[in-house]
C-alpha cells in the first residue's frame, strides 16, 4: 500500500474508534504493513479522533524507528502479528466496552451463538494476563495468533487484524458487537447455542467462499471439535468464572454507562 494512500486511512479509522467510543483520550493503536520491512502506526500518547497525518510513526519490522515520531509503546503487538501472519497487512487494538467487558470478566467470545460470527470471525478467546508494553503480553498472544483473527486480552481490551485496515476495523466491531448481543442475551436469560450440524455447515460454507482458512479450524473454544468439525484444540490460559443473571446485567448497566 503506498504510504500516502495508509497515512489518510489511518486517521479515517482512528476516528472512527474514537467516534465510536472503542478507544477513549490517548487509548488504542493501529497499523499499516506497508511492506515487508516498513509499518506505519499510530503515535504515543495521542488521541486517535485528533491525529495528522504527519504526526504518525515509520517503523521497521523490529521496531526500529525510521522517522522522529514516536510509535505506541504497544507497537510490539502489532509487529509479533505481523512477523506469526504473513498473510496480515494492519492491526486495530482497542478497548471496546462490551469486548473488554468480556475481558475483565474473564471471558472468550466462543459460543456458536451467531451465524455471521462464525462465518467471518470465529471464535475470539482469551489470552492470559500481560502487563501493556511488555513482552509478557506479546508471550500471552503467541499461542492464539496463527489460528485467530481477533483475541481479547485478560483485564485489557481487544485486537483484531487483517488483509487490509478495514477488514481488522471490521473484525474489531464484529467483535464488539457479538459481545453487546451476548451481554444482552445473557441479561434476558441466556443465548441459545446454534444446532451442532448448523455449525459444521457454516464451517464448510466459510472455507468454500474464502472468509476464513481451514487452519481457522484450530480454535480454543471447542465448538467445532463438538460439532464433530476435526480440529487441535488449544486450551485457553484465561480462567473461566460462572456469573449469576443479576451480576450480567450489573456488567451490562456498567458497559453501558462506559460506552
Amino acid at each position: 500500500m503506498e504510504e500516502a494512500a495508509a497515512r489518510k486511512l489511518i486517521i479515517e479509522v482512528g476516528k472512527l474508534l474514537y467516534e465510536r467510543s472503542y478507544v477513549v483520550s490517548s487509548d488504542g493503536n493501529v497499523s499499516i504493513r506497508l511492506d515487508e520491512n516498513t509499518v506505519i502506526a499510530t503515535p504515543t500518547m495521542t488521541c486517535k479522533g485528533r491525529m495528522t497525518e504527519d504526526g504518525l510513526a515509520l517503523t521497521d519490522i523490529d521496531g526500529k524507528p525510521l522517522n522522529d515520531k514516536k510509535a505506541s509503546s504497544e507497537l510490539a503487538m502489532h509487529l509479533l502479528i505481523y512477523k506469526m501472519r504473513p498473510d496480515i497487512r494492519a492491526v486495530c487494538h482497542a478497548h471496546p466496552p462490551h469486548g473488554t467487558a468480556f475481558a475483565v470478566a474473564g471471558l472468550a467470545i466462543d459460543q456458536p451463538i451467531l451465524s455471521e460470527v462464525i462465518l467471518t470471525l470465529g471464535c475470539v478467546p482469551l489470552t492470559a494476563y500481560g502487563t501493556p508494553s511488555t513482552n509478557e503480553l506479546t508471550e500471552a498472544m503467541k499461542p492464539y495468533v496463527e489460528h485467530h483473527n481477533a483475541l481479547l486480552m485478560a483485564n485489557h481490551g481487544a485486537v483484531a487484524y487483517g488483509t487490509d485496515l478495514w477488514q481488522a476495523f471490521d473484525r474489531l466491531e464484529t467483535l464488539e458487537h457479538t459481545a453487546k448481543i451476548a451481554i444482552l442475551a445473557r441479561a434476558l436469560g441466556g443465548a441459545n447455542d446454534l444446532p451442532k450440524d448448523a455449525v459444521s455447515k457454516l464451517v464448510r460454507i466459510r472455507e468454500k467462499a474464502g472468509y476464513l482458512p481451514e487452519k481457522a479450524r484450530c480454535q480454543a473454544c471447542g465448538y467445532l471439535q463438538d460439532a464433530g468439525v476435526e480440529c487441535e484444540i488449544h486450551e485457553s490460559d484465561g480462567a473461566k468464572i460462572s456469573l449469576s443473571r443479576e451480576e450480567l446485567i450489573e456488567l451490562l448497566a456498567q458497559a453501558a454507562n462506559v460506552g
